[in-house]
């Protein structure tokens, strides 16, 4: 081995590979051994709050990359805000009702829920959610996310339980809660009614009919023998059909044909004509929708009648312009029927089976009754044209499965009667990215009464009471008597004891004179869980405020937790419960996919921690737009990989130079600086206010690329590089070492600090190594501060100007490499002609600079008839005709002339002898 290798060797013990998937679990056990997060919130306490709230993830199932780059994201916010100047306690929390944990149990445990009583059902549900939520604690913290992981709040907790029902009291007194039979998303596969943040769209083969309906009534407008023509997608819903809608300012058409006359929009005549195989349809007479209002159809199934009616809904962008209309089975239907005062017929019961008011069919499952009601009206002449399309149509997100509209008794919020005030509170919020506010404003504005009972045991229950007349009991004194016993027992206790022993002692109402009252069965939407939260939470707790500084999830809140906790906010306070909304895209595959077992694409970030470490993971966050859809693969993560690499092997190098620097004694005053060791300080300011600046905009991509252009072509491609011929040439305690070391301590501290909520366990292996430095954990210290430094105006300019033409060098020098003139940059002498009298007077101001371009010569002249000209000096490159030294391996003439030292150069022998 070398002299010069062996000076290269590393300095510390700092580690070249990081062996994340190791080290990581160890400085994690510590973290709580030493209480990190404690310790964080004590040096914090008396700071301006911030407060980003967890949006709660569902208790079921491991983490999968959308957990991952949420919970990452958050900790990045939660991590820089503790480092500038805020008190930033972070609670996770977990919703853990609802639907799929029931699921769970009765599929995976094989319990038979009917032959248990309700509360040990709920029990079991409770034991089973904690679990999962065990499971997920502990993938969280092993991402790096630092909370409040012994107490975060848990939706089955009785605290939050009793929170809610205070929440669901005040909306009720307020008027926003009433029951009412209407259609709602009803899941025959969940048994349970759906909210719509709980439908998604999915693709599905549906049987497309057309039917006629005999007139029976011409209302004197018809003469009797027409027959209206109505077009659906669900024949299923023919049984329940009690009317035909028409617009009342579209004309319809008699038409004649081969098979009889029948009345259509006039503008859909021919995409009819063509459906039914019409040959020469022709018009006999035209009618305008109001005038057919009231004539009365024949029902083609049963002897029932199905009254004409107007309706606004009513379009001709296809079908017929005639609207089959089920008062039971359609949200649009219902509202017209009651316009016209129409029954709500619903044949079909919770499961989606027909029942006996569906004669003929009872029994069968909806779904499968197409085929079956399609043949009766085949049978009865009525129907004109069966055919298949596939559409998109309203699947139940949990199991799947295809939705239906199904009027049944519910429980409703009535947004209507405060949309102002919700429409009010958008425009009060900040909304990253920008469209969200429209994205909201256009939900709330659309959006009907929110359903908020569910036909299920597994959830808090609906707190209302039912006297012996059947009417309800909502008063702040059970409301306020039930969220005690909620707090005190747990909701558990709803199941457990009857109505009467619920109610306050002595309770009494005038509805029921017996004394005897019953209680309501259904629970509350999930998303009534969640979305009491501000209240739950934020005002439950002592470390936590209302309203929160920031929500952060996905995009598909903007119906979800964002829309819930919007709504119940307003309504109990009238604002919203977050001042600002910051949301985030999907993860797909690599080439744009979603994530599915079948496509075999799906990316668990447990392996990939266990391959990688958490910290790529991390890395990998900051480096996407993560406002849109994200991508990962294993070859996005191998480039995330290497530049994790370079940021490691540059903070290696860093602290291997700074082995034998001591702060306290060896720093050197910002004016005794060398002056390119000031302009490299001036970089470090610059990259600090670039990145802190980017931190405020939650722009952690612009960190990513700015912190790695600064340690790709600021540091590794010329500080560190041609440092190295002083820090290991030059006398230990030489001006020029120490200037060097001085600014390498500052940077590397301030890199490790900008890093530490990106690179959690990074930063912190680091801090363990960079000397001089007193906080226990780098997480305990703030942020750098960009700064001026002295002189910085002239000494920017002039060192630009220096690196401008320093790239014109290594260009010069990169050709005289390809054309085989010199090997490594240390055997050239460089020539430089500079294009004008100020480049020249430049170039000369510069002690050593040869070492700024890592040649062995670099020689100023006004005349080189062979340098070849680029945009700021010209240049010529030759091999060096001296003699390379073993010590500094710079070529010089000056090698041997120390007889003592026949292998070094002048500089180095006169060095060596002062060692």
């Amino acid at each position: 081995m070398s002299y010069k290798e062996t000076l290269l060797m590393p300095k510390t013990e700092f580690p070249m590979r990081g062996n994340l998937p190791n080290r990581e679990p160890e400085m994690q056990k510590a973290w709580d051994e030493n209480k990190i997060y404690e310790k964080v919130q004590e040096r914090t306490k008396d700071r301006p709050l911030f407060v980003l709230h967890d949006g709660p993830p569902y208790a079921n199932g491991d983490l999968h990359m959308g957990h991952a780059l949420n919970k990452v994201l958050k900790d990045f916010i939660v991590r820089y805000k503790s480092m500038s100047g805020y008190h930033a306690p972070y609670v996770p929390g977990w919703d853990t009702h609802g639907l799929p944990i029931e699921t769970a149990l009765t599929k995976k445990k094989k319990i038979d829920r009917k032959k248990l009583d309700i509360a040990e059902f709920r029990r079991m549900c409770e034991e089973y959610a904690l679990q999962q939520l065990d499971n997920q604690r502990t993938q969280f913290k092993q991402l790096g996310v630092r909370g409040d992981w012994e107490n975060p709040y848990i939706t089955l907790e009785p605290a939050f339980e009793a929170q809610q029902i205070k929440v669901f009291g005040d909306m009720a007194k307020r008027g926003y809660i009433y029951k009412g039979k209407k259609p709602v998303y009803w899941s025959p596969s969940s048994e349970s009614a759906l909210a719509e943040a709980e439908i998604e769209y999915q693709d599905k083969r549906s049987p497309s009919i057309y039917v006629a309906f005999d007139v029976k009534e011409t209302n004197g407008v018809l003469e009797g023998d027409e027959k209206f023509v109505i077009w659906t997608t669900t024949p299923w819903t023919i049984p329940a059909n009690l009317a035909i809608a028409l617009h009342p300012e579209v004309t319809y058409a008699v038409v004649s044909t081969e098979q009889g006359k029948f009345i259509v929009a006039e503008d859909l005549l021919g995409e009819v004509s063509e459906k039914t195989g019409w040959e020469n349809p022709s018009i006999v007479k035209t009618y305008k929708g109001e005038e057919l209002e009231r004539v009365v159809a024949q029902h083609p199934l049963y002897d029932r009648d199905s009254l004409v009616i107007l309706g606004d809904h009513v379009t001709t962008e296809s079908g017929t312009g005639c609207v089959h209309t089920a008062p039971g089975h359609g949200e649009d239907d219902f509202w017209i029927g009651k316009q016209y005062d129409l029954d709500v017929l619903c044949p079909v019961d919770e499961k989606g089976v027909f029942t006996s008011e569906a004669p003929g069919f009872e029994g069968e499952f909806y779904d499968k009754a197409n085929k079956a009601i399609t043949e009766k009206l085949e049978e009865s002449g009525a129907l004109l044209k069966l055919e298949f399309m596939t559409h998109s149509y309203p699947h139940d997100w949990r199991t799947k499965k295809p939705t239906i509209f199904r009027a049944t008794s519910q429980w409703f919020a009535s947004v209507s009667d405060f949309r102002d005030d919700l429409l009010q509170a958008i425009k009060d919020v900040d909304w990253h990215p920008e469209w969200g506010e429209t994205r909201m404003h256009n939900m709330v504005k659309d959006r009907e009464d929110w359903c908020i009972s569910r036909q299920r045991v597994w959830g808090v229950p609906i707190p209302v009471f039912y006297a012996e007349n059947g009417e309800e009991i909502i008063t702040d004194e059970t409301i306020e008597h039930v969220s005690n016993l909620f707090r005190e027992h747990g909701s558990n206790i709803w199941f457990e004891k009857e109505a009467n022993e619920l109610l306050p002692e002595g309770f009494t109402h005038p509805g029921s004179p017996n004394g005897q009252f019953t209680k309501e069965t259904d629970i509350m939407d999930v998303w009534f869980d969640s979305g009491s939260t501000h209240q739950a939470v934020l005002e439950e707790r002592e470390d936590l405020a209302r309203p929160a500084d920031l929500y952060l999830e996905g995009s598909d809140q903007y119906r979800g937790w964002f829309n819930s906790s919007l709504t119940t906010s307003v309504a109990v306070t009238g604002k919203a419960p977050y001042k600002g909304i910051l949301s985030h895209g999907f993860t797909l595959d690599g080439d744009g996919r979603k994530m599915s077992k079948s496509l075999g694409n799906v990316m668990v970030p447990s392996k990939v921690m266990k391959q990688l470490g958490a910290d790529i993971l991390r890395l990998w966050v900051a480096s996407t737009d993560y406002g849109a859809d994200v991508r990962v693969s294993n070859e996005i993560l191998k480039q995330v990989s290497e530049v994790y690499r370079k940021i490691r092997n540059t903070m290696r190098f860093l602290l291997g130079n700074l082995h034998d620097f001591e702060p306290s004694t060896h720093k050197l005053a910002e004016s005794d600086l060398e002056e390119v060791d000031r302009y490299m300080l001036i970089r470090l300011q610059e990259t600090v206010a670039k990145v802190r600046k980017a931190y405020d905009n939650y722009e952690f991509s612009t960190i990513y690329h700015t912190i790695n252009n600064f340690c790709t072509v600021d540091l590794s491609a010329f500080y560190l590089d041609f440092a190295k011929d002083v820090l290991y040439i030059e006398e230990p305690d030489s001006k020029r070492r120490r200037s060097i070391q001085t600014v390498y301590h500052e940077i590397v501290v301030s890199l490790t600090q900008l890093l530490s909520p990106i690179l959690s366990h990074t930063s912190d292996e680091i801090w363990d190594y960079i000397p001089g430095v007193e906080a226990e954990s780098v997480q305990l210290t703030d942020l750098p501060e960009a700064r001026t430094v002295e002189g910085e105006e002239e000494t920017k300019v002039k060192w630009q100007q220096l690196m401008a033409i320093r790239e014109d060098v290594l260009k010069a020098l990169e050709e005289a490499r390809n054309d085989k003139v010199i090997g490594k940059s240390l055997e050239a002498k460089v020539t430089i002609v500079p294009k004008d009298e100020s480049t020249l007077e430049l170039l000369e101001s510069v002690d050593n600079l040869h070492q700024y371009l890592i040649v062995s010569e670099a020689e100023l002249t006004n005349d080189y008839e062979t340098a070849k000209v680029f945009e700021n000096v010209s240049v010529a490159v030759e091999k060096h005709t001296g003699e390379k030294c073993q010590r500094c391996w710079v070529a010089s003439h000056s090698v041997g002339a120390d007889n003592s030292h026949p292998d070094l150069c002048e500089r180095c022998a006169n060095i060596v002898v002062q060692l």
